[in-house]
Parts: C-alpha cells; sequence; structure tokens
C-alpha cells in the first residue's frame, strides 16, 4: 500500500499550474540569474582575447597515369583519396612546418598590456628584440618593457631574476639567462609619443621545436569536394595577419619542395655531366693545342686517302670505346650510389647516359617509385609501422636486384671496352705501315677527335637535363592564398555568448526549481490530500502573521480567527449529539502546530458563548501552561496519582468560558497513567460540565498516548502543516485510521500561506460544499475588519490563477 502510494505522490510531484505560479512567483530570481549570466557574457567578450580563423585553398594535381595505371584506377575507388591523404600527411609534416617557420620572424612574441588582459601584437612593435647569436637567451619568459622616451626605456624581469633597468635603445643587454639588444621603431612610436608611459610590454623567446608542434596541431585540413583534389587549409591564433603569414609561407613551402623533388634527378644529372665536362674540356684544349702545333710545324694540312681510310676506322672504334667508357663510369657511380646511398630519390635515370637496357630502367624506376612512397609514409606512420616494414623490405629486395644487375652490367661493360680496345690494336698496326709523319698526325687527331665527340655528347645531355629541369612545373598550386580580411572571428563568439547566457540565465532557475519540487517531501499543494482515503479535510488554517499564540482573541477580525470560525462550523455537522462533545488533536511529530490549533480552537469555541475545557495531555513535554501563564506544579498529573482533586485542577483563564487543565509535572509513566481508571472517569465527570472538552495529545509518531486517548474522544483532529510535514503523513493517517481503529479521524491543515491559491474544496455526505482557507472570504468588500483582496498585480495574478 505504502510503496503504491509513494508512486502516487511521484506521479503528481509536479502540477503544471503550481509549477508555473512557483514561476511567477520567483521572477526576480529569473532577473537576477539573466542578469549574471548577461554580465558573464558580456566580460567574456569584452576581455577574452579574440582567435581568428584564416584559410587558403592549394589544388593538388594527381600524378600522370600510364594507360594501364588510369585502367586500374578506374576500378579503384580509393586511388585517389589515398593520394590526397598522403599529401594532407606532408602538409602536417613536422619538417613542412618547421621550415616554414624558420623563413618568417617568429622567434619572439610581443604583447602589450591593458588595463584587464594582454595582447599579442605583430608588425606594429614599438620596438624590436635582436638576440645575440652565440650567447642564449631563456625561451618563454616575460621580460617587461616600458618606453619612456625616444631614447630610453625600463627593462623588467620578475619572479626569479628580480631585473628592474633603465637602458638605451640599441644598448645590449646581458645576463647569464637573456642577450639580446632592443632597437626601438621609431615610426610606430610616433603614434603613442603623446602618452609613452601609459603603454608597456613584453615579450618571449619562442622555442622553434616547440612552435613548430603548436602549428602542427591546430592546423586543419579538408577537402571541398567529397572526391575532389582541392584542399582548404586553415589555421586560427590571436593575431590574424601572423596566421596568414604563416599559412600563405606554408603553402609556399609546400609547393617549393614537390618541385624540388621534381627536380632532384635533373639537378644530379647536370651535376654529373657538368664533371665530366670538366675533364674533358681539359684534355680537348690539350688535344687541340698539340694538333695545331703539329700541323704548323710539319706543314701538313690533310690526310691522303689510305690515311683517311684508317683513320676513320680507328676514329669510330674509339667512339664506341668513348661510350663504353662512359656507359662504365655510369654503372660504376651507380653501385657507388647504391652501396653509399641510404635514400633513392635522387638517382640518375639510364636513359640520360644514352643506357637503354629495359632491366635496367625499369629495376631504377621502380625503386625511385617505392622509396617515394617511402618518402610520403614517413609523414604519417612510425618506423615500427606493418606499412613501412612492408616498404623497407621491397626496397631492399629491388636494391639487391639493382645491384645484381649492375654488377653484370659492369662486367659486360669491361669485356665490351676489352674487345674495343684489341680491335683499336689493329688498327694500330695497319697505322703502322703508314709514314711516320703521317701516323703522328693521325694519333694526335684521333685524341682531338675523340675528346670533341665525347664533349659534344655530353654537351648534349647537359642541355637535354636543363630542358627537362626548365620544362618541370609544380604538381600543385595555390588558388586562393590566405588574406587578413577574409579572417573570420571563432572565438569568443559573441551573439552565441549572449545566446548562451539568456538560455542558461532562464534554464539555471528553471531546473533548480523543478528539481526543488520533484525532490520534494512535504506536503506543499493540498491536491495531495486528495489521496486519503479513510479521513476527511475538516478544514484549513493560515498563516499566523501576528506575535501571539491566540490571535483568534488578540485578533478576532483577522482572516486567521475567521479560518477557525470556519473550523468551528464544520465540526457542529460532526458532534451533531449534546453527549458528543470530546475533541481530541494530535498531529505527527512536534511543530505541526497541534497545541496553537487546540487552543485557538478553544478560543473561538469559548467565544461562542461555549463552556470549554482545554486539557494539556502531552506529560512529557508541557506546553500549555506556559501559554497560559500558569503555574504546572499541579496538573492532570498530579490528578491522577490522587495528589490533587478535580476542581483544584481545572483553572479559569483570561479569556471567558475557558477553562485549562496543565499537564503538571512530567511522571515517569504518563501512558500508564492516561489508561487508568481514573482518567475515565474524570472525561466522564468533566463531559457534564462543560460543552466542548479539547484534548491537546502527543503527537502520534512520537509516543502512543494519542492512540490511548482516542477512545475518550468523539472526534479526532489529526494536524497537517503545509510545507512542513511529510507527504507520508498521508498514508500514516490513513493507516491509523484503520489500524488504530479512530473514529472519526479528520485532517486539519495548518499555517496556509498563499491566498486563494491553496484553497481547497472538500464535498461531504451532509450535501454542504466548504471552501477552506483565506478565499472563504474574499468578497468585493471587507467583511471584518482586515481585507485580504489582493492588494499587487502578482497577489491578483496568483488569486486568480488559484481561483
Amino acid at each position: 500500500m505504502t510503496g503504491s502510494n509513494n508512486l502516487v505522490s511521484h506521479e503528481d510531484n509536479i502540477d503544471i499550474r503550481r509549477f508555473l505560479i512557483k514561476i511567477i512567483t520567483n521572477w526576480p530570481i529569473f532577473v537576477l540569474s539573466l542578469g549574471i549570466a548577461y554580465s558573464i557574457a558580456y566580460l567574456i567578450n569584452r576581455y577574452t582575447e579574440p582567435q581568428y580563423s584564416v584559410n587558403t585553398t592549394v589544388l593538388v594535381n594527381e600524378e600522370k597515369k600510364t594507360t594501364a595505371e588510369l585502367l586500374v584506377a578506374i576500378y579503384d575507388k580509393f586511388g585517389p583519396r589515398k593520394n590526397i591523404d598522403n599529401e594532407i600527411s606532408i602538409l602536417k609534416s613536422y619538417g613542412l612546418a618547421r621550415k616554414s617557420l624558420s623563413e618568417l620572424d617568429f622567434s619572439i612574441s610581443y604583447y602589450v598590456i591593458g588595463r584587464v588582459r594582454e595582447s599579442q601584437i605583430y608588425k606594429s612593435n614599438v620596438f624590436n628584440v635582436e638576440l645575440d647569436s652565440i650567447r642564449p637567451t631563456k625561451k618563454y619568459y616575460p621580460v617587461y618593457i616600458t618606453v619612456l622616451d625616444e631614447d630610453h626605456y625600463i627593462i623588467e624581469i620578475d619572479k626569479d631574476f628580480k631585473i628592474k633597468k633603465t637602458l638605451r635603445f640599441g644598448e645590449p643587454f646581458n645576463h647569464p639567462q637573456f642577450n639580446f639588444t632592443i632597437w626601438l621603431n621609431k615610426s610606430k612610436y610616433k603614434s603613442i609619443a603623446d602618452d609613452p608611459g601609459g603603454y608597456k610590454y613584453f615579450f618571449m623567446v619562442n622555442d622553434i621545436n616547440t612552435q613548430t608542434n603548436q602549428y602542427r596541431n591546430k592546423l586543419t585540413i579538408s577537402t571541398l569536394e567529397k572526391r575532389g583534389t582541392v584542399l582548404s587549409l586553415s589555421t586560427n591564433g590571436p593575431v590574424a595577419e601572423q596566421e596568414v603569414d604563416y599559412l600563405n609561407k606554408l603553402s609556399e613551402v609546400y609547393i617549393r619542395n614537390g618541385l624540388d623533388e621534381k627536380n632532384k634527378a635533373a639537378i644530379n644529372t647536370i651535376r654529373f655531366i657538368d664533371i665530366q665536362l670538366a675533364e674533358i674540356s681539359d684534355s680537348l684544349r690539350k688535344a687541340e693545342v698539340r694538333l695545331q702545333n703539329f700541323q704548323l710545324e710539319n706543314k701538313i694540312i690533310d690526310l691522303d686517302e689510305e690515311s683517311s681510310a684508317v683513320v676513320d676506322k680507328i676514329q669510330n672504334l674509339l667512339t664506341s670505346k668513348a661510350t663504353a667508357e662512359m656507359q662504365l663510369k655510369y654503372y660504376k657511380y651507380l653501385k657507388d650510389y647504391l652501396d653509399n646511398k641510404t635514400d633513392y630519390n635522387d638517382i640518375i635515370a639510364p636513359s640520360i647516359m644514352g643506357i637503354t637496357e629495359p632491366i635496367l630502367n625499369s629495376l631504377i624506376v621502380e625503386l625511385a617509385e617505392i622509396y617515394k612512397q617511402k618518402a610520403v609514409l614517413n609523414y604519417s606512420a612510425q618506423e615500427d609501422n606493418p606499412s613501412m616494414n612492408m616498404i623497407n623490405l621491397k626496397i631492399q629486395k629491388t636494391a639487391t636486384t639493382l645491384k645484381e644487375n649492375v654488377n653484370e652490367m659492369i662486367n659486360s661493360a669491361q669485356l665490351s671496352l676489352k674487345d674495343i680496345n684489341g680491335r683499336i690494336d689493329n688498327a694500330d698496326a695497319d697505322l703502322q705501315k703508314l709514314p711516320v709523319t703521317e701516323r703522328q698526325l693521325i694519333n694526335i687527331k684521333r685524341d682531338y677527335d675523340l675528346n670533341n665527340t665525347i664533349l659534344n655528347f655530353l654537351l648534349q645531355k647537359r642541355a637535354e637535363a636543363g630542358i627537362v629541369k626548365a620544362s618541370n612545373i609544380a604538381d600543385n598550386k595555390v588558388l586562393d592564398e590566405a588574406r587578413v580580411d577574409n579572417a573570420v572571428q571563432i572565438s569568443p563568439k559573441r551573439s552565441r555568448n549572449y545566446m548562451t547566457a539568456i538560455f542558461l540565465g532562464g534554464i539555471i532557475p528553471l531546473i533548480i526549481i523543478f528539481l526543488i519540487e520533484f525532490f520534494n517531501t512535504r506536503i506543499i499543494d493540498l491536491k495531495e490530500l486528495d489521496r486519503l482515503k479513510n479521513c476527511n479535510v475538516i478544514g484549513s488554517i493560515g498563516h499566523n502573521t501576528k506575535s501571539t499564540d491566540l490571535p483568534v482573541f488578540e485578533n478576532p477580525k483577522s482572516a486567521l480567527a475567521e479560518s477557525f470560525r470556519s473550523l468551528r462550523t464544520n465540526l457542529q455537522y460532526l458532534l451533531r449529539d449534546k453527549n458528543e462533545n470530546v475533541i481530541l488533536i494530535t498531529s505527527t511529530i512536534s511543530g505541526e502546530g497541534k497545541t496553537f490549533c487546540s487552543m485557538n480552537l478553544a478560543a473561538i469555541l469559548a467565544m461562542s458563548n461555549k463552556k470549554v475545557l482545554l486539557i494539556g495531555l502531552d506529560l512529557r513535554k508541557p506546553k500549555i501552561h506556559k501559554l497560559f501563564n500558569l503555574s504546572n506544579e499541579i496538573g492532570l498529573s498530579t490528578y491522577l496519582i490522587k495528589r490533587n482533586t478535580k476542581e483544584e485542577i481545572v483553572f479559569p483563564t483570561n479569556i471567558q468560558n475557558l477553562y485549562v487543565i496543565a499537564s503538571g509535572p512530567v511522571p515517569p509513566n504518563p501512558a500508564e497513567l492516561l489508561e487508568t481508571e481514573l482518567m475515565e472517569t474524570l472525561i466522564l465527570k468533566l463531559k457534564k460540565e462543560f460543552d466542548y472538552i479539547i484534548l491537546d495529545s502527543p503527537p502520534v509518531a512520537i509516543v502512543t498516548d494519542a492512540l490511548l486517548l482516542s477512545k475518550y474522544s468523539n472526534t479526532n483532529i489529526f494536524v497537517i502543516r503545509q510545507n512542513f510535514s511529510s507527504k507520508d503523513v498521508i498514508n500514516l493517517a490513513d493507516e491509523i485510521a484503520v489500524k488504530a481503529n479512530m473514529k472519526q479521524l479528520n485532517i486539519l491543515v495548518n499555517d496556509v500561506r498563499i491566498p486563494g491559491y491553496y484553497g481547497y474544496s472538500y464535498k461531504y455526505g451532509y450535501g454542504y460544499s466548504y471552501r477552506y482557507g483565506y478565499g472563504y472570504y474574499n468578497y468585493e468588500h471587507e467583511y471584518y475588519g482586515e481585507t485580504d483582496k489582493p492588494k499587487t498585480w502578482k497577489e491578483r495574478l496568483k488569486n486568480w490563477l488559484g481561483g
């Protein structure tokens, strides 16, 4: 039964109309909450350092693919996406961020100190700091500067160093931890020259490693289209101009690095050819000088037909030998490169040197491509990543195969060179048959023609490599540069903060009121009494605003007195027989107003010319005698132990027709005394002498005295105090009415405070309808001397809603 009732209690816990009235009556709290929230939002918007977001867009062009690769890409839905992800990893890499910062002047951060907060400044510094390149300066430690005039400033370093010194601009400041020189920016100083003393600054030296990680972490990259290759780069910070510079520099370095990667092979080829050209040019110059001198000395201009044939044969063999030697040099270069290099991104392709060996070419292209994949993976993967391990295995396998192939090519070139040398020796035998002068001329011219052929070959290859380098353009390009005028303030968001303040300012009091209502265990709304099954509600008593305990006597025209008159009227319907004149009043616990109701009910009955007796039956905590200024030396307890007579314990009061029996001294056995025949006899005698007897009993939840006394009463009143008594009291009253068999157990609601709203109608079986509370006599005119009409608009609204 109790569990069911508790469930009902929770279901009825929140009444919409009462909840709305709570909101209306607590409107000052809402106004205060909104004011505080709005003020906080204003302070946040006013004094929080703004954060600006800037962005740029970069077009990433996909690498040109072969026909076979394009056919594979058609069926590979993740192919282009994978390439974009790699480019994003490159853009967010540590190396790219550090290189970008090293090309910018971000080593020092400058701040101006305001009244509330510090603001970072950039490119508008009144002074510039030049760090000592040899001696260190402590990182991220504030150094305060106060500009005095065009020549002097004060430097302050607080906390551990306690430095304060006046220096001249341009004068070096040296300290074991700080070494720098400060220069005044005169053009910026003129703008504050009228009040230079009002500005105070500080600067901090940044650590490039920390700064690099900061910029990497706050860089955001996204694609503008799901399958597109346009990347949007954005970053944020307190100074939009500084973020714009960083973003543009990052894009510049990214595109430049991509172009540098494409040019590496061409640059290495040109470098290799230049080395060969330097050697050949020197040999050619010497051969040319020898040829000229020989021709002048011997006056030989040309050779005869036989000699020319021998020369052509030898020349062809020497050209083949030069080609073979160049190829051998390339193979040896390649072998040395593979033995000593750890990366293969700048290897010279064989085709540059006129080598068309397909296997060698394909292996070099494959190795360069695999290493390129590893370079991209390095930006996003750790060394022990499975993908990285797989790439390393492929590089190792391909490099091993390439080394074996190069060794074979070296052996083949050496054999080819040996064969050419043998054929040259045979041609030299034919040369020996010619005259000595012609033979000497042929040998000199042979050296000259050989070097000249090689030189022309190298010059041609260098020109080709130069054309390749010049024709290389960056795969990627910037579509829209970051601009200061496109910067967006992302923090604080003023409108959102104000809207949030309005929302929270309204919702927080609402939630608090809701939680108070939801978790409330006290009886507030008299609708809770609808759960009563075995008891009737006999009336309600208003709140006592007076300082007296007998307001019905001292203020008979008050609303409170009227509520007791209403109770008196209702008792007439319950005590219809002349012999039914004993009323027992009890409550659950102390503090619910049981004694207050007993006294005032007795007083209001006596004021209607009825002889009334009030008996204080709370033998454990006597109280009534204090309220009537009576002695407690004799009373009910002394009568029950036969120490005093009935006549001796009945005392008149200052209220006509009202008499009181005090509790008397506290006995050791109050319950046993109240069960004696002497008590029953006393009640029977008193019923004959008085029109009404009011029994002020102890609380039923503490002691059982009230249950024992209920056999003497004709009706029982159970006092419940609004906003004080627990909701479980309703269940307790129902249980007492049934289990304790208390006849005519009626509920009296005490201390009803809100006019109009808490009035409640109860209908009895007599066919009458009574309305209790202040609204009982709320007419258009003053019924008694004290008006109950609502005086303010808030009271009128409550009264109307409470109806």
